[in-house]
């Protein structure tokens, strides 16, 4: 045997089992969410005081969790397990004992009374259990999570089946179901012609998606990475904003970097988030590379709406936005006040966040150190680190 053969069968191992371990993280994932859902259903249907709570049941299960420290528990997420669950009864094939005894006190009759019950949801009904071992390894989670907004089963059996057979991303998925695939197809006369169309564009399932999927580093207890959603622009740029504005030091505390907000089973992300302690209100703060179009606006409204429903805490003022847009040798910073009637504050807060031309400087400035970097690189030659902000400061 040769090395190259060696070094082979050693990628070939290392990418095989990989594979492996994501897919039974996933599956456990999708499962726990599955069994999540039956439990909230079986408890609405037979819990003793579940009339003591009503309407405000998934409210009040949300509040409770919080308090133990458990990720991934929203009120969003938990209505998307029972969701889960109701649309896809059949996963109970999946379950085996050994899967249940994980969950329930070794010895106990709770083994035996779930199994029981999980046996006894559809009736003498017997799903295709090989059909429910490949819809559990052929997607993730976040996978079903766009397949339960088809709003027939018909609709959702056939992306299924197509996500199956194309290997459909999450992206690739939501994009044909935007798309109107579904209708399209059940439209056309030439039915395959319309389906090869939608292959056409590569966008297929990688193990380095999985791995980035919120979902599975919640439930792996493992952090986001910034870089996930960055490039090294972006990164450069936000991080020197950061520091800037911690540097100034008028009362910004740092809360987060992509800062991830789910709606719906949606991800967005803001890139950098602040709390200001004189102010009393979250700063939040989005950077385009590129000019600024209207939808920045909306996308900045939808933070602040967000941030004042699930955020806000009793005594905060409302959060406002800040806009950071640059291309080429133009920048831009718009500052959003959409929603805040007190004029007061408006101008408060316009006295302790920097000026639109400070926060235009410095963008300028890292940009086109960035760009200096970039091109002595190209050459073999290191350029001397810049002054911070403080430090410039310091020196006039």
């Amino acid at each position: 045997m040769k090395i190259d053969n060696l070094i082979e069968i050693i990628e070939k191992t290392q990418q095989s089992l990989r594979k492996s371990a994501l897919t039974a993280v996933n599956v456990s994932l999708t499962v726990r969410n599955w069994l999540i859902g039956y439990y909230i259903v079986r408890y609405e249907q037979k819990g003793e005081d579940r009339a003591k709570y009503g309407d405000r049941l998934m409210q009040e299960l949300t509040d409770r969790i919080k308090t133990k420290n458990m990720k991934g528990m929203s009120f969003t997420n938990l209505n998307l397990f029972r969701q889960f669950y109701l649309a896809y009864p059949e996963i109970r094939q999946s379950l085996t004992d050994e899967s249940l005894k994980l969950i329930s006190d070794p010895g106990s009759r709770i083994i035996q009374s779930l199994t029981e019950e999980l046996r006894s949801i559809s009736g003498n009904s017997k799903p295709d259990i090989s059909r429910v071992k490949q819809l559990l390894t052929a997607f993730s989670y976040t996978h079903f999570v766009e397949l339960l907004k088809a709003d027939n089963p018909a609709k959702r059996a056939f992306y299924e089946t197509e996500a199956i057979a194309g290997s459909w991303s999450v992206r690739q998925l939501k994009r044909q179901r935007g798309s109107l695939l579904y209708e399209r197809t059940a439209l056309s006369k030439r039915k395959s012609n319309v389906l090869k169309k939608s292959e056409s564009v590569p966008d297929k399932f990688k193990i380095e998606d999985t791995i980035k999927d919120p979902y599975i580093l919640e439930f792996a207890g493992l952090q986001e990475r910034p870089e996930y959603s960055e490039n090294d622009l972006e990164r450069v740029l936000i991080t020197h904003i950061q520091e800037f504005l911690l540097e100034l030091g008028s009362g910004f505390c740092f809360e987060g970097r992509q800062y991830r907000i789910t709606t719906g089973g949606e991800h967005d992300r803001i890139d950098l988030v602040f709390y200001h302690r004189i102010l009393r209100c979250h700063v939040l703060i989005d950077l385009k590379i590129r000019e600024f179009s209207h939808a920045d606006a909306g996308q900045m409204n939808f933070y602040l709406n967000y941030f004042r429903d699930n955020v806000m805490k009793k005594g905060d003022n409302p959060p406002v936005g800040l806009i950071l847009c640059t291309y080429k040798d133009k920048a831009k910073v718009k500052y959003s006040t959409a929603g805040l009637d007190n004029k007061l504050f408006v101008s408060k807060y316009k006295v302790y966040l920097p000026s639109e031309r400070e926060l235009l400087q410095e963008l300028e400035r890292e940009k086109e150190d960035f760009l200096l970097k970039e091109e002595a690189a190209k050459y073999g030659y290191q350029k001397t680190p810049k002054k911070t902000a403080k430090a410039a400061k310091a020196a006039c």
